[in-house]
């Protein structure tokens, strides 16, 4: 058994999974507000900015603080993007879940020292 071909049977596997189609149905309608959408795509581009700027070794200022909280706090005025995350989380827990049971082998190893 080639062990590729068992991540793609999963990649497919996971297509299928109600959390993935509520992830995606959960997106397309933070699309669909515009307002939303926009907020949305602001807080991950500064998200994006801010892990730069760690990766660069730069420091993170109070200011980069501040304008994050900011953006993030505004997200709790959109229903859309609250289900999202909802959904993100439900994704996360299922995504730790078969991480685990995919590192098992490697987990036991260092078990068993």
């Amino acid at each position: 058994m080639n062990i590729y071909d068992s991540a793609n049977q999963l990649e497919q596997d996971l297509r299928k999974t109600t959390e993935v189609a509520e992830l995606k149905l959960a997106f397309e309608a933070v699309k669909a507000n515009d307002l939303a959408y926009k907020l949305f795509d602001k807080v991950q581009n500064k998200q994006f900015e801010l892990q730069q700027k760690q990766m660069q070794g730069q420091e993170i200022s109070d200011d980069d603080i501040k304008a994050m909280r900011e953006l993030t706090d505004q997200l709790s005025n959109y229903s859309e993007i609250q289900n999202l995350m909802e959904k993100e989380q439900k994704m996360n827990s299922m995504m730790d879940e078969l991480n685990k049971i995919i590192s098992k082998p490697i987990a036991e190893i260092y078990q068993d020292k």
